[in-house]
């Protein structure tokens, strides 16, 4: 993969991974509606500023990219427009755009809050759980995973949708226990999602190989990702901090998309 074009290039995201992913010979073209932070370990990178939503700015960016990691839009909980247009429609126009310039392999940012609703088992939850979205955020993943089957099945690309965790420097209190992603997994699980051969259509949970984790890793080592990173090594602090985790009876730690399944849906959170 000689170029790759990285959406919402400005974001904590792609921040946590820009470095990560950098190769000798290889450029980032990082697309965002603000100036990325100049990063000094970050190898060669291109800019285009412009928005998701603007197809010809889309059609810019596109050209000549090997793939794409498809991290913009909106990030959190927000109203139903709000995530209509910057989620839905704004990865139907990469989509598109992916399409007609003959880009193959798109990797698609999804969430947890896709399978929001789901609970936890007495055996590891599959990556590719039906939707069942706990916010209208959570909805436009699911949407957003549709349309890249929809372009599969459609036009052969390969799509790769990560139902992310919680992708942070360090596991942001108890429930990191288990969905806690490493900045060194998250890159590793991308670079996994670029080099795999001919993956098709896949959905894969983005987590470390946490101990208390409760769901599958299997989808991803399919794929050639073998996490290495263990949130336990932050259980001793964590749970001086909040207390024991409750992991088989507090809805917040059962349900995959904890909290997110009791906010008010249309508010930003």
């Amino acid at each position: 993969m000689q170029r790759i074009l990285v959406t919402g290039g400005a974001g904590k995201v792609a921040t946590l991974l820009r470095s990560g992913i950098a190769r000798p010979g290889r450029i980032l073209r990082l697309l965002d509606i603000r100036e990325p932070a100049a990063l000094a370990d970050a190898g060669d990178e291109e800019t285009v500023i412009g928005s998701l939503t603007d197809p010809a700015v889309l059609a810019d960016a596109v050209q000549g990219v090997d793939a794409i990691v498809h991290l913009g839009g909106q990030s959190r909980e927000s109203d139903a427009r709000d995530v209509l247009e910057a989620n839905m429609y704004g990865t139907y126009l990469l989509f598109e755009a992916a399409r007609a310039a003959g880009v193959t392999r798109v990797v698609l940012a999804s969430s947890n809050h896709a399978a929001g609703f789901h609970i936890r088992g007495d055996e590891p939850l599959a990556a590719d759980l039906p939707g069942r979205p706990d916010t209208l955020y959570g909805w436009s993943k699911v949407a957003m995973e549709a349309c890249g089957q929809l372009y599969h099945d459609r036009f052969g690309m390969d799509v790769i949708c990560l139902r992310i965790g919680l992708w942070f420097p360090k596991p942001p209190g108890v429930r990191g226990l288990a969905l806690w992603l490493s900045p060194a997994d998250g890159n590793r699980l991308v670079e996994a999602c670029l080099s795999a051969p001919s993956p098709g259509f896949r959905l894969v949970w983005g987590i470390s190989r946490n101990t208390r984790r409760w769901w599958s890793l299997q989808e991803g080592e399919a794929l050639g990702y073998f996490p290495k990173d263990d949130a336990e090594d932050f259980a001793a602090e964590l749970i001086a901090t909040h207390g024991e985790p409750a992991f088989d009876t507090d809805p917040v730690l059962t349900r995959v998309g904890g909290q997110w399944c009791d906010v008010p849906l249309g508010n930003s959170y």
